[in-house]
């Protein structure tokens, strides 16, 4: 098992970055926070979680040791993979969904990417007596309202990018204006047109 990478970071796709350890390229599944936080050419260090599958061997990765530990117990709920805990974590930060988890707020969970209401009250049922007493609700700073806290959800980010590579931008430089743009409430053609507009003013 990988525990952490520490390198380059040489690419930033959508849902990745490629991490260059001695010459060895790495790619790492990472939620959008941490995707924005990562420039290629700069040094960083990911505690990587290692999903093995007959088809694939996948990484994915975290700042934080808190955010990876976070990651591990919300994967560790029946029916959340790595994927869905990836996509969860990139539509609200680990603080607060620790919040919600300790609140009990299974409204606010099914606001989630591939949340019901089923998995939201077993996602308080298994991870909340798991947080408290680990100890792990007192190292986040959970605040704020649901419809303030939720992000984009994916599949918007992802169409949007994908639409701006086509026009011949590269990912690393729309994706943190995107995440910037997103009210929560556009569709996908009215934020693209929006995100346009700031990279023209930008330009």
């Amino acid at each position: 098992m990988i525990a952490y990478l520490k390198g380059i970071v040489t690419h930033r796709l959508v849902e990745a970055v490629y991490v260059n350890v001695h010459d060895v390229g790495y790619r790492v599944y990472v939620p959008s926070s941490v995707q924005s936080q990562l420039q290629v050419g700069e040094e960083t260090c990911l505690y990587t979680y290692t999903n093995v599958r007959e088809d694939a061997i996948q990484l994915y990765g975290f700042l934080t040791i808190e955010d990876y530990e976070l990651f591990l117990m919300l994967i560790s709920v029946s029916g959340v993979g790595p994927k869905l805990g990836l996509g969860i974590l990139s539509a609200i930060s680990p603080d607060q969904f620790v919040g919600l988890i300790i609140s009990g707020d299974t409204k606010g969970l099914q606001k989630l990417p591939g949340i019901g209401k089923k998995s939201a009250e077993r996602l308080v049922l298994e991870l909340k007596d798991k947080i408290e007493s680990l100890g792990i609700a007192g190292t986040f700073t959970p605040g704020g309202t649901i419809s303030a806290l939720v992000k984009a959800p994916v599949g918007v980010t992802e169409e949007v990018v994908e639409a701006l590579m086509a026009l011949g931008y590269s990912a690393q430089e729309v994706q943190p204006v995107v995440q910037d743009v997103y009210d929560g409430t556009q569709e996908v053609p009215e934020l693209l047109k929006q995100v346009l507009a700031a990279l023209g003013k930008g330009r």
